[in-house]
C-alpha cells in the first residue's frame, strides 16, 4: 500500500504516513516471495476460486492481517467483506476509528 501513495499527485499522504513510521506509531512491512502472506496476496489478486479479484492494496491488508493477527481497516466493503468473513478477521471501516477516537 505504501507503493500506492508514494506518488506525485498525493504527497502529502505519503508525508503522513512517514510522519507516523517515524514517530513509531506505524511500521512498512513488506511481502516476501515464498511467504505464506504472498501466496494469498497472489491468489486474492489473480485468480481467488471462492471469490472476486481484488486490488493490490486490498489484498496487501488482508494477507498481513491475515498473517499477523491485525485488524483490516478498509472502507472498500463490497470487495473486502467475503474475505473478512472467509478469513475471520477483525474489520474496521474509518467511521468504526473515529467512533473509538471519540470514546477516548
Amino acid at each position: 500500500m505504501y507503493d500506492e501513495i508514494n506518488i506525485p499527485t498525493i504527497p502529502h499522504l505519503k508525508s503522513r504516513i512517514d510522519q507516523l513510521v517515524t514517530k513509531g506509531s506505524a511500521e512498512i512491512v513488506s511481502i516476501d516471495i515464498g511467504t505464506e502472506e504472498y501466496a494469498l496476496y497472489r491468489d486474492l489478486t489473480r485468480n481467488h476460486d471462492s471469490n472476486k479479484i481484488i486490488g493490490k492494496g486490498e489484498a496487501a491488508s488482508i494477507s498481513l492481517a491475515k498473517k499477523h493477527n491485525g485488524i483490516l481497516g478498509s472502507n472498500n466493503l463490497r470487495d473486502v467483506k467475503p474475505y473478512v468473513e472467509e478469513f475471520s478477521l477483525e474489520h474496521m471501516t474509518t467511521g468504526d476509528i473515529l467512533v473509538e477516537a471519540f470514546k477516548a
